[in-house]
């Protein structure tokens, strides 16, 4: 790859547009099931591993799971996705909404 290839997959990367979501964590061992919403569904399961596997993840019954079972028994799922043409105070509160009615619908904890 040159060096203007380079700059142009560059470029790419940093002009794609986030997907804006709501995200499960499931247990595969438990049944258990976690329901967020992220401004960013590709990068989220990134951060959420890295925190679970430091072991410093802020909501204490996921990070108990995950230690209890380990990481090959979760997965991460995109359930639901914003509208790219909302303005941001609309993606916020469809954002929240739609995560409310997630976790009701599956019987879910809800992360932060």
């Amino acid at each position: 790859m040159d060096s203007h290839e380079k700059k142009a997959a560059i470029a790419a990367y940093k002009e794609r547009k986030a997907i804006r979501g709501v995200y499960a964590v499931i247990c595969k061992a438990t049944g258990e099931t976690w329901v967020g919403a992220s401004r960013n569904l590709e990068a989220q399961q990134n951060g959420l591993w890295f925190t679970l596997r430091l072991g410093s993840h802020r909501h204490a019954s996921l990070q108990a799971a995950w230690n209890a079972h380990g990481e090959t028994e979760f997965r991460y799922e995109a359930l639901d996705r914003v509208p790219e043409d909302y303005s941001d105070m609309a993606h916020k509160d469809d954002l929240k909404r739609r995560k409310d009615l997630w976790q009701q619908q599956l019987q879910a904890e809800g992360l932060l």
